[in-house]
């Protein structure tokens, strides 16, 4: 017969179909209002902080509708977002600044289906709220800072090779040295390019008004690694900022080769967000106390020259009050393993003058410990008689304490971390704590939560209006055969839902416009097909050869009107940002999932109900 398939093909498309609908079916329970817990710095999460928050709720009488504890998280679910916001508050003051409470909508998905790793697709800042900033990296001041080290490099190394120059000054895009004669710019040449240090430098010898000049530019390669770190290491900031908005799922990525977006679903507060974006972070390194009391210390009498400090845990350390450098003088900072022990250590990289200045003070102090201190000064706004008042705060902490095993100079390690995990932590702690370029907010849009549900209500209500125009007008115009594209056009529908859950793809409202254009495209290969159908009957064919020529000579016609838009869609997707993406995604899954439900599951349908009838009479088109 030749309107069947194999065996193989049917039980493949129930496969598809089977699989379509469970991985879409999480996105109908919704969401709970819920509050999440972590730690803000330490890697587990307490067993005995759950007995803790369920007290605190317990006397004012709140109930979570579920309890979930991981080790790393706690997540309370209720009944409505007032007694979460309730529990928010409870929750906060009760466990204090060491561990991050946020806001969440939990997915309600059954336990079966998340045992099945079927979770729901995630909805854009458009369609749940929050606050989107576009920021710009200020790249020329990073390479300008990056040349400023090299000026007391240079200064450094001339005076220890005994070179005589008149200046060393940064001007514009190159660091220049004046010399008095060419015997010294030689001298001075000869000692720069044999250092593996100045491998990053292109160096030019010129003469200018009687004097004679060497000057150093960046090469091209040292300049792209140089905006590369300055451009992560503000990445690593802001997350560090993003975690004291309790912000439970942010988007933190790069844009470009200069450009940061972020984006804080459920944050509303924009004044709130700049304060905690725009905070700064620093580093110092400082000896310890070993002679003083600590605990005379933390009773009020601190010995003169130190001063008191606790570390991440609470507890006090008695520091000297002398800074021996300060996270200015950090310009790389890596996590490894130590290779005489084994064990985790954080290599850090200073420039000439932080060199310097570690190694004088580390000479004398071989086998002593030297903590480092990381230090935030925060921007809060309250309100104070009606008005909003500015204040700054600063938080100082000790993260580490190590023992200085020799004198340190311009590379050195930092060991005595207790797993790898720390050790990354605190390298991207000393990155952050140094000089970052400039950050500037370009682009800021914020979106309240109604209107985020009201472009869900009306993206949804699009979807719904033009799917039932194209069910009503393929049933009458074709009559059986519009039915069989009916269910093929809501297979369609459902594995598109599908196939943005599995990849957990974020669902924007121009996704919702690719959903809407694809529900009308979708049926245009089932329009092709059905006319050909229509055509072959009126040339005099037999049904059973009208429906085999209908789905065989359309096909190409298909395939080239659906790849010409797959193309134009995946160039949206690579060349277009943000909300153009979303759009390009889901037409791109769309015309996928189209050509699959239109061509093979019609065609199988049809087989099934028309394929077996030897003497068929006429056909339902």
């Amino acid at each position: 017969m030749m309107n069947q398939y194999p065996l193989w093909k049917y039980l493949l498309i129930a496969v598809i179909v089977i699989a379509g609908v469970i991985y879409a079916l999480p996105n109908l329970y919704g969401e709970d209002p819920a509050v999440q817990i972590s730690p803000a710095r330490s890697e587990q999460l307490d067993a005995s902080i759950q007995q803790r928050v369920n007290s605190v709720l317990e006397q004012k009488g709140i109930t979570p509708l579920r309890t979930e504890y991981t080790g790393q998280r706690m997540l309370l679910r209720f009944s409505d977002t007032e007694v979460q916001l309730k529990a928010y508050d409870l929750i906060r003051d009760a466990l204090g600044n060491g561990y991050t409470v946020a806001l969440n909508l939990a997915p309600a998905t059954p336990g079966w289906l998340q045992s099945m790793n079927a979770k729901p697709m995630y909805l854009g800042l458009d369609l749940r709220g929050g606050v989107h900033f576009l920021m710009e990296v200020d790249m020329a001041v990073a390479l300008n800072q990056a040349l400023e080290r090299y000026v007391g490099d240079f200064r450094s190394a001339l005076r220890e090779g005994k070179v005589r120059y008149l200046t060393i000054a940064r001007e514009g895009s190159r660091v220049e040295i004046k010399f008095r004669d060419p015997g010294q710019r030689e001298a001075a040449l000869a000692l720069l390019t044999k250092s593996a240090d100045y491998d990053d430098l292109d160096f030019a010898e010129e003469e200018e008004g009687g004097a004679y000049y060497l000057r150093a530019t960046l090469k091209e390669a040292a300049q792209r690694e140089i905006k590369r770190f300055a451009l992560q290491q503000n990445i690593t900031t802001l997350r560090n900022r993003v975690n004291e908005l309790g912000v439970a799922e942010p988007v933190i990525q790069q844009q470009g080769q200069e450009r940061i977006v972020v984006q804080l679903p459920g944050v509303q507060d924009t004044a709130r967000a700049k304060e905690i974006l725009g905070a700064t972070a620093t580093l110092e390194f400082r000896l310890v106390d070993e002679r003083g009391d600590v605990q005379a210390a933390v009773a009020g009498r601190v010995p003169p020259g130190s001063r008191l400090y606790y570390d991440r845990d609470g507890r006090p350390i008695l520091l000297k009050r002398q800074v021996i450098i300060t996270g200015d003088y950090i310009t790389d900072a890596s996590s490894g393993i130590e290779q005489q022990t084994g064990s985790p250590a954080v290599f850090i990289t200073l420039d000439g003058k932080g060199a310097r200045m570690m190694s004088n003070a580390t000479r004398d102090n071989v086998g002593k410990s030297m903590a480092v201190v990381f230090i935030e000064i925060k921007s809060e706004t309250r309100m104070v008689d009606g008005k909003p008042v500015k204040t700054k705060k600063k938080v100082e902490e000790v993260i580490n304490v190590a023992v200085i095993r020799d004198q340190l100079g311009k590379r050195f390690q930092i060991s005595g971390l207790d797993s790898t995990r720390e050790a990354r932590d605190l390298a991207l702690l000393l990155r952050a704590g140094a000089l970052a370029a400039p950050i500037e907010i370009v682009e800021e849009r914020t979106i309240g939560p109604s209107l985020g549900q009201d472009n869900i209500d009306k993206g949804v209500r699009s979807v719904v209006i033009g799917f039932v125009l194209v069910l009503a007008f393929m049933a009458f115009w074709y009559r059986g055969f519009g039915l069989m594209a009916n269910l093929a056009l809501t297979l369609n529908l459902v594995l598109i839902v599908a196939v943005l859950s599995m990849l957990q793809a974020t669902l924007t409202l121009p996704g919702i416009a690719g959903i809407v254009l694809t529900v009308g495209m979708a049926v245009d290969a089932n329009v092709l097909i059905f006319e050909r159908i229509r055509e072959e009957l009126r040339n005099g064919n037999t049904p059973q050869s009208s429906i085999d020529a209908g789905y065989g000579k359309a096909f190409s016609t298909i395939a080239d009107a659906n790849i010409t838009t797959l193309l134009a869609a995946l160039v949206l997707f690579g060349f277009g940002t943000g909300p153009i993406k979303g759009f390009a995604v889901t037409l791109s899954i769309g015309i996928v999932t189209s050509m699959f439900t239109a061509i093979m599951v019609t065609r199988a349908v049809a087989n099934l109900v028309y394929g077996r009838q030897r003497r068929l009479g006429k056909l339902s088109i």
